[in-house]
């Protein structure tokens, strides 16, 4: 299923043993557009702690009361490497979380498979050689030029390859790969009301700096773009629908 990020901020994180806080945001990898973190803030039992859960926690999710369970622990959450989440994350924090929890290991300088909602990583951690490599290289104590946040990608304005379109609004997420399948762009000034989804394949270029996103398609063809209902679920029909109007594969 395709779900709008936008729509998981304020789920709950359920511990085996009690509530451990809400998502707030979430952190994925520029190069594979893969959520890598939840971050969650914890409620008044952690002081209001941000921390980092990786997908590969979460079990099956309770929609109905908006509930993210996962199979840790509250004091294991407690006990977890203290990681300022409005700083950059580094590879040494990312090891010594993963190390902390045991989790599968996606490796360094690259991304394993997490499993889709509901299934635990299906890749294997690291072992104390890999853990002592990791360490001993200075450049895993810089922050991952490679982890975003998808809060700060929004308003990022988006540049066709004859004009701007308007600005990243939301995400929408695969559940069953945690992949960010598209970007929702509110097109504003330029469309007023036409919210429209423009898919990561598709950029040429990403201005950091500048919070400029540039994509092979032309403003008219975006103009004319079958709209983006943000009330209604995603079909599949529709994506496909969207990848044969822009005359692109999957």
């Amino acid at each position: 299923m395709l779900y709008n990020v936008k729509s998981f901020v304020g789920f709950h994180i359920g511990a085996s043993d009690g509530e451990i806080g809400k998502v707030e945001d979430f952190y994925f990898d520029d190069e594979t557009w893969t959520i890598r973190y939840l971050v969650v803030k914890t409620g008044g039992w952690l002081s209001g702690r941000k921390v980092l859960i990786s997908p590969s926690a979460v079990n099956q999710p309770d929609w109905k009361n908006k509930i993210f369970p996962v199979n840790l622990t509250q004091e294991q959450v407690k006990n977890s490497p203290d990681i300022d989440t409005e700083k950059p994350v580094s590879r040494q924090q990312e090891i010594e979380l993963y190390s902390h929890y045991a989790w599968p290991y996606y490796g360094i300088g690259g991304v394993g498979f997490y499993g889709g909602m509901g299934m635990t990583g299906m890749a294997e951690t690291m072992t104390p050689l890999e853990e002592s490599i990791a360490a001993s290289n200075p450049d895993q104590q810089t922050g991952d030029p490679h982890l975003r946040s998808t809060s700060e990608v929004k308003g990022y304005q988006i540049h066709a390859t004859d004009g701007e379109i308007g600005e990243v609004e939301d995400f929408v997420m695969d559940d069953n790969s945690w992949t960010l399948r598209f970007m929702v762009v509110d097109t504003g000034n330029w469309f007023p009301g036409k919210k429209v989804l423009i898919s990561p394949k598709w950029i040429t270029d990403i201005q950091w700096s500048n919070s400029a996103v540039y994509v092979d398609l032309p403003v008219d063809a975006v103009k004319n773009s079958p709209e983006y209902d943000l009330s209604k679920p995603i079909p599949e029909v529709y994506e496909t629908d969207l990848y044969t109007y822009y005359g692109k594969t999957f």
